[in-house]
This record gives C-alpha cells, structure tokens and sequence, in this order.
C-alpha cells in the first residue's frame, strides 16, 4: 500500500465528505465523535494491555482500527475548520524542540530505547 502524506490524507477525506449534502459535522459533533472514538480506543487498550479481558460476546476490535477512526474524526475535524496538519504538526514539533528540549533524558549514542514492552 502506498504511503501518504498529510496533506493527501486530508484531500482524500475532503474529497469523501464533499460526495454527500450534510458535509461535515459541526465543530462540537465531531468533538462528541472523537470522544467517542478515543473511549473506543482506551477499551480496547485495556483489553490487550490492561487488566479487564473482553467479554467473549464483545466484537473483536483492534487498537489498529481504533487508531484509524480517530485519525478519520480529526482529519474531518481539521478539514472542517480549515486547519492544515502539517502546519500543525510542524509548529508542536518545533515546540517540542526549543520549549521542551531538555525535559527528557536523552539516550546515550549507540543505545537503544526501549519501546516499554520490554
């Protein structure tokens, strides 16, 4: 499958979106929308990494999908108010850079971080 960018994911929403005449969601639907589906997304983490195990008559979901639905909901959100996220992205990352950039240990060259699966 073919990698894409932000800015194509973001058309490629659009572009789904504008087939219908409601269009997107109001601002505060979709904020209920991405509440939801974060609630979706924290379930299922519980699930494979927690100590609650799935009821065997729960549909089997994964934090995959989960993941994929959430990045839906805040790419409509951002599409619907205009907002690019890559800008977006680009402007957190540099925050992270200059305001945050000795608020973590860094790792010593040639060490290898742990993914906290360990």
């Amino acid at each position: 499958m073919e990698r894409k960018t932000i800015q194509q994911m973001q058309k490629e929403v659009d572009d789904y979106i504008g087939q219908f005449k409601e269009g997107y969601f109001s601002p505060l639907a979709m904020l209920a929308r991405l509440t939801e589906e974060l609630g979706e997304l924290a379930r299922e983490i519980n699930h494979y990494y927690g100590e609650k195990p799935k009821k065997t008559t729960e549909k089997e979901n994964t934090v995959e999908e989960e993941l994929g639905d959430l990045l839906f909901v805040i790419i409509c959100l951002a599409n619907s108010l205009n907002i690019d996220l890559q800008e977006s992205h680009d402007q957190v990352l540099h925050k992270f850079q200059t305001r945050d950039k000795d608020r973590w240990t860094r790792l010593e060259t040639g060490e290898v971080k742990s993914n906290g699966n360990d």
